[in-house]
């Protein structure tokens, strides 16, 4: 067992029984992930230093505000993180990484911290929300026979028909 420490959370068993994840739990792992990790990558520097930079760029991401420094440092964490994330591709059924959403969306942190000074009450919950609802919607809109196409198609028309509603509604 692990001696008790005033501000490392102990997830023993509880940790494979988790349904969803709060901000404070995901906090709360990133605090020991790493110790966690290490004995398991030992062989493996290079993955631990991904996981390493991926720690790095979250903790400094969340800074309240930022200087040249830390964003430099941020741009440092990211360059190790792009520089590394190919190892993980073999475990992709796809090989690639371009089609992960929060991946893509960390190469613009820093230009985004630029304009608005932080991330503070930034998150990914209602893009992700927006995007289940749009996957349930078209699916329920095909006939469920090679569903794909249709859901793309669905998509693109509902854009479509978003559009000329919004210029109808600008032009009146």
């Amino acid at each position: 067992t692990l001696p008790r420490f005033s501000d490392i959370r102990q997830f023993g068993d509880k940790l494979t029984r988790v349904k969803k994840w709060t901000g404070s739990e995901y906090k709360d792992m990133l605090k020991v992930w790493l110790a966690a990790l290490a004995p398991l990558l030992k062989g493996h520097p290079n993955h631990l230093k991904f996981f390493k930079s991926v720690t790095d760029f979250i903790l400094i991401a969340g800074y309240h505000s930022h200087t040249e420094t830390t964003l430099q440092y941020l741009q440092d964490a990211l360059h190790s993180i792009s520089r590394n994330v190919h190892l993980f591709l073999p475990y992709r059924h796809n090989q690639s990484i371009s089609k992960i959403p929060k991946i893509h969306s960390l190469f613009h942190y820093i230009e985004c911290i630029k304009e608005m000074d932080s991330t503070d009450n930034s998150d990914t919950e209602v893009s992700e929300t927006a995007h289940k609802n749009l996957i349930k919607d078209g699916y329920r809109a095909s006939n469920k026979d090679d569903y794909i196409p249709q859901m793309l198609r669905w998509e693109t028309r509902l854009f479509h028909i978003k559009s000329r509603v919004s210029i109808l509604r600008y032009m009146i």
